[in-house]
């Protein structure tokens, strides 16, 4: 058994999702484990570099989990010559810099969504990294959620037939840091910070719209502040300059419409936080995070609307479990795998910097949309 090293400087590991997701249940799980091994037998072992503004943080984050290295110097990291890959979980507006930095020292980069404040420094980073012949990703995470992969059997099985709509609702209610404290950092409520709903989810739609079904052609967007004061991490009233909802209506190649709304200022009635509803003419499915329910036309019943009597059909009874089928793993681990494959090997990996652009590019052509009350075609971006 032959093992590959590959170092990889990690930088905004100590946020939340950093932390939690890339490094804990990602990097270090790989580790657990034993390192991902390719199909040939090689074992690939990932060396983190914990890097960030904050020795202190830095420092107990490496003796909390035995890791040997980290810094403050940035620039020291990526001139190390055992460091293959630059991974990038900062604030939004500091990641451009890091990037570009990144591919000047010849490293392949992976980031988080969004790559980019604006289409154009997207699409920037994605030339610069295409010229410099690095790899690169963009992490996708939804697409590995279980439900969201069962829903992707069904399309691929046919079980829709002609696909009509989707419907998608996501959001929870996020405390305004008064009497409880906010479970979401508050640069999330501040557009100078880069915060807002539709630069944040955006970017989730766009690829998994066009992954599950097809491209966004064209958006139609209303943002609202719904909460216009909250109270920040240190107790100070702040307002919020962000929007913190969306409500999207999307035309799909083939015609198929889209509509998904995003809020930080709904309480859950669902099943789950995030659900997405495909209708079809052969059949509808509903999908959350983790389970997906499915009505096929020939035992679709037939309700009728009549005001003056209650309804006693049992709706969420009329629809069956698609089964696993498959042990499904933490999604940001199993395309961090993918990522890691592809540097070594070269293997395809369609989540690249110019698939996040898109993602960016729809943010940013749904806030226009907000502002100018219309609907905006969506071009299409190449390198």
């Amino acid at each position: 058994m032959t093992r590959t090293t590959l170092g990889i400087v990690m930088n905004g590991v100590t946020g939340r999702m950093g932390y939690r997701q890339h490094l804990v249940r990602s990097i270090l799980a790989i580790r657990e484990q034993g390192g991902f091994a390719l199909p040939d037998g090689t074992v690939l072992w990932p060396e983190p570099i914990l890097v960030g503004r904050s020795a202190d943080k830095l420092r107990a984050l490496a003796e909390r989990h035995g890791l040997e290295r980290w810094t403050t110097d940035l620039d020291a990291a990526l001139a190390d010559p055992d460091v293959d890959i630059y991974f990038d979980a900062q604030l939004t507006h500091a990641r451009e810099a890091a990037v570009k930095a990144a591919i000047a020292a010849g490293k392949h980069v992976y980031v988080e969504k969004p790559s980019a404040t604006d289409t154009a420094t997207a699409l920037e980073l994605a030339r610069l990294a295409d010229a410099a012949g690095v790899r690169n990703g963009v992490v996708q995470d939804k697409l590995f959620l279980p439900g969201l992969l069962k829903l992707r059997r069904l399309v691929e099985g046919g079980f829709f037939g002609r696909i009509l709509s989707v419907r998608g609702e996501f959001g929870y209610w996020v405390f305004e840091g008064d009497w409880q404290s906010a479970q979401r950092p508050s640069w999330n409520y501040r557009a100078e910070d880069g915060g807002g709903m539709v630069l944040d989810m955006f970017p989730h739609w766009q690829y998994v719209l066009e992954n599950l079904v097809a491209p966004v052609r064209s958006v139609y967007a209303h943002t609202a502040t719904h909460i216009p004061s909250r109270r920040d991490e240190a107790g100070a009233d702040y307002p919020a300059t962000a929007d913190d909802a969306a409500y999207g209506v999307f035309e799909l190649e083939g015609g198929v419409v889209a509509q998904i709304n995003s809020s930080w200022a709904v309480r859950v009635d669902r099943d789950e936080l995030v659900e997405f509803q495909i209708d079809g003419t052969e059949g509808s499915a509903v999908a959350g995070l983790f389970h997906c329910r499915v009505q096929h036309r020939s035992t679709t019943p037939k309700p009728v609307w009549n005001p003056d009597l209650p309804t006693t059909e049992p709706f969420r009874g009329q629809w069956q479990p698609v089964p696993d089928n498959a042990d499904f793993e933490n999604g940001f681990k199993v395309q961090w795998e993918q990522f890691l494959a592809h540097v070594a090997t070269g293997s395809p990996f369609p989540h690249d910097l110019l698939s996040g652009a898109k993602g960016v590019q729809l943010a940013e052509l749904g806030m226009r949309s907000a502002r100018e009350g219309r609907r905006l075609d969506v071009p299409e971006l190449t390198l």
